[in-house]
């Protein structure tokens, strides 16, 4: 990503004692973010490259955002969550080992995430228990 144009902003996801912050080119590292800091950095970015863990998928699809997964090695349930999102036109993933920065001009065939606001019809729902 370091020939990369774009501004970059990597969270390695690292509590540690002291935030610890670094920039190199376009590049701004964080060991970690606080839940404010990191709902800022998403809501302004435009692209989100992630794990494909269950809560992250509902943070970033409440957030109507395109993402790129990278299940963690040996998280088969990510690696389920991915797969699925992409054959469900959602989102692209690969595995960790495979990626590269080519790998997002898969972007484009993706619908991305988004939480569609649905009018349930409870009575119906509980006319069971009438």
């Amino acid at each position: 990503m370091k020939n990369s144009t774009k501004k970059i902003l990597f969270i390695k996801g690292k509590i540690e004692s002291e935030q610890k912050i670094a920039s190199e080119k376009n590049i701004t590292s964080y060991n970690y973010m606080t839940s404010n800091d990191l709902e800022t950095a998403i809501n302004e970015s435009e692209l989100i490259i992630a794990r494909s863990g269950y809560t992250t998928i509902m943070d970033l699809a409440k957030m109507n955002k395109k993402a790129f997964f990278i299940p963690t090695p040996g998280q088969f349930e990510q690696l389920y969550l991915a797969q699925r999102l992409q054959k469900l036109n959602h989102a692209p993933y690969c595995s960790q080992d495979n990626f590269c920065i080519e790998s997002l001009t898969k972007l484009s065939n993706y619908k991305g995430l988004n939480t569609e606001k649905q009018d349930i019809d409870f009575s119906n729902i509980f006319a069971v228990f009438n």
